[in-house]
């Protein structure tokens, strides 16, 4: 019998050979509201069906019941009914996302199988991140994202709002972040920025997806986009041989003091750390962002200061994680902020490799030391901008070479950082860089079906995972992501006739 097309796997399957629930235009979905939306809309995009909410005998019901982990769930499947139970509103939606997966064809008609399913996530964070500075992306495009995430089971949505190309949210406090600095793009693409009715409406949006939204602003570093707004604050770009590389590579011209920068190199922009105006823009910018966020995380960046003095960085990385803390927020930080002194509550974000290199797992390291936790984004492993192989249109290849769907599928979190335990580990990140993605179209490319390999890592259970048993499972989902318009990569390790 061909394996349950479920992703990610969850925690306890029991497939008897019964008699099936059929799906038609009479089947009643009913209960809580978010779930019976959520499997509505995959019902109707499945199968074309618009289920009656009043009329027939076959029930599908989503109801709230007290008992077990947050964001688990279970459901029974029968050829008279489909009951789904869970201790919150995130379980049901799960939940609807589940049977979503097992509608199958029954001849001329549908059917859910026959089916007890017992499910709970192993990590808290699960999520996903679309840089939207190196290219924007609007608003369309990031709810479109969060759909296909959410389906996936993640819960969170990193967005990656500053860089040296762009500011991409409007703040009353800042006015000229975006009045300037938020027309550039990588290639000389048009720009774009949230307004914050805009930014308030991806954060419900990702609310009723029962999605966290995590903004970050990025500094030290990535920083030379602020330096066009406001000058004062910005130092010189420092240019290095590697940068000079980068832009003979993939082009774009050096970067100039007060000129757009649309070109793909990192690590020549910083803010002038030494000089107390830049903290007040700092105090403005987080204050104001966390009056706009509701989730209890702020993302200060942290990453590849290669043009701030190592003391220097060290002072800016204490201040600036405190000035967040003091906000009522969780400092966020990519992992190079570990090996400073920082507010104890802020969590690190590990981008080295599966096998970590230069210290970088030592850093991370640093933040479960002060008593905080970690996120897990290799990035040889999770990281959905890399190339599939060496002839992708789109993608990049730094983080050793392109990324298979097999090799995104094959690390174990907690196999990667010597001395990080389970409990150390807050959840998994997939980061979606964009200095080569315009479209949603390259969002699906690349995303699809890598994300699926990142989600199955943040939320099933260790000792369940086997790549021979996803290449099945995730090969029985093309009919659904077809149906859902998702230009998936079709890999050539995976059985896309499983379907």
């Amino acid at each position: 019998m061909p394996l349950l097309p479920l992703v990610p796997l969850p925690a306890s399957v029991e497939a008897p050979d019964a008699v099936p629930f059929r799906i038609d235009a009479s089947t009643v979905i009913e209960g809580e509201a978010d779930a019976t939306a959520a499997l509505s809309a995959v019902v109707a995009t499945r199968t074309g069906l618009t289920p009656n909410p009043t009329a027939g005998d076959r029930t599908v019901v989503f109801r709230l019941a007290p008992g077990g982990a947050a964001e688990s769930y279970r459901i029974t499947v029968d050829e008279a009914s489909v009951t789904a139970t869970a201790p919150d509103r995130a379980g049901l939606f799960y939940a609807a996302q589940t049977l979503g997966q097992l509608i199958t064809r029954d001849g001329d008609g549908w059917m859910i199988p026959a089916v007890t399913l017992e499910d709970a996530p192993r990590f808290a964070y699960r999520g996903v991140m679309l840089d939207v500075a190196r290219h924007f992306h609007p608003l369309e495009t990031v709810k479109a994202f969060v759909d296909r995430a959410a389906a996936l089971k993640l819960n969170v949505l990193h967005l990656h709002l500053s860089d040296d190309q762009g500011w991409r949210v409007q703040l009353a406090s800042r006015p000229r972040l975006t009045e300037v600095a938020s027309s550039g793009a990588v290639g000389g693409d048009p720009g774009g920025f949230y307004t914050k009715a805009d930014y308030a409406e991806i954060v419900a949006y990702a609310a009723s997806r029962h999605m966290t939204v995590v903004p970050e602003f990025d500094m030290p570093g990535h920083t030379h986009a602020v330096g066009l707004a406001y000058p004062e604050l910005a130092e010189d770009p420092v240019l290095s041989t590697h940068i000079e590389e980068i832009a003979s590579t993939y082009g774009g011209e050096l970067p100039t003091p007060g000129v757009a920068y649309t070109g793909m190199a990192v690590g020549f922009s910083s803010l002038k750390t030494r000089d107390e105006a830049t903290y007040d823009f700092v105090a403005d910018v987080f204050g104001e962002l966390a009056g706009m966020t509701p989730g209890p995380y702020l993302h200060f960046g942290g990453d590849e200061s290669l043009a701030t003095e190592d003391e220097d960085f060290g002072v800016f990385v204490d201040r600036v994680s405190r000035i967040i803390a003091d906000l009522g927020k969780t400092p966020i930080a990519w992992h190079e902020a570990g090996s400073r002194t920082i507010d104890d509550s802020t969590v690190g974000q590990y981008w080295g490799f599966v096998v970590p290199t230069g210290g970088m797992d030592d850093k991370a390291r640093a933040f479960v030391r002060n008593g905080a936790r970690v996120i897990l984004s290799p990035a040889d492993a999770v990281y959905l901008d890399m190339k599939y192989d060496d002839d992708a249109q789109i993608g990049l290849t730094w983080a050793n070479g392109p990324t298979s769907i097999e090799r995104a599928y094959a690390w174990e979190p907690s196999a990667v950082i010597d001395g990080i335990d389970e409990s150390d580990i807050l959840g998994v990140e997939a980061p979606l860089w964009t200095e080569t993605v315009r479209t949603l179209a390259d969002i699906d490319l690349l995303a699809f079906p890598r994300i699926a390999a990142a989600a199955e890592a943040a939320w099933s259970p260790a000792d369940g995972r086997d790549w021979a048993s996803f290449r099945e499972r995730i090969g029985g989902l093309a009919p659904l992501w077809e149906a859902q318009g998702i230009g998936f990569w079709r890999s050539p390790q995976i059985d896309w006739s499983a379907g």
